[in-house]
């Protein structure tokens, strides 16, 4: 059983230097392994101390973590029987659209920061999203092609 905590959080990664407290950092990356379905709806997370051990943090930093989790409506706590997924079946999407709308607000602020215009981010945007089809496009074509 304890194999399997291992894999549902191996690349969970805190960081004592990263200018973000690291219960932050936990609730981040557990919204993000729910966002993109690494985490499903209903599933069992790894208890407090496990992912406290993990992550080579206090089990004070993961239990915030999980209570601003629960707060959020995000997981679930059953005592005596763990935490899980919130069962909510509208909960991945709209944690994938705060999530893209955050990354959005950033590279807004970073535009703005290095002293770009509205205009030139707005561009700059359009053009990642013309690499992105482009790309999409490549990997589409080399599916089709023959062996």
């Amino acid at each position: 059983m304890y194999t399997q905590y291992v894999d549902m959080h191996s690349d969970m990664v805190v960081s004592q230097f990263s200018g973000q407290p690291m219960y932050l950092q936990i609730m981040d990356q557990v919204k993000q392994k729910i966002a993109v379905g690494d985490w499903a709806s209903g599933e069992e997370i790894p208890s407090i101390r496990q992912l406290a051990v993990a992550l080579r943090v206090s089990v004070i930093t993961v239990k915030r973590a999980y209570l601003e989790l629960e707060r959020e409506g995000v997981i679930v706590t059953h005592h005596g029987k763990g935490s899980f997924v919130a069962p909510d079946p509208a909960l991945s999407p709209r944690l994938y659209e705060e999530q893209f709308a955050d990354h959005l607000e950033r590279a807004a602020q970073l535009g703005a920061s290095l002293g770009m215009s509205d205009r030139e981010i707005v561009s700059r945007l359009r053009k990642a999203l013309d690499q992105a089809d482009e790309a999409k496009g490549n990997e589409t074509k080399l599916a089709k092609e023959p062996l």
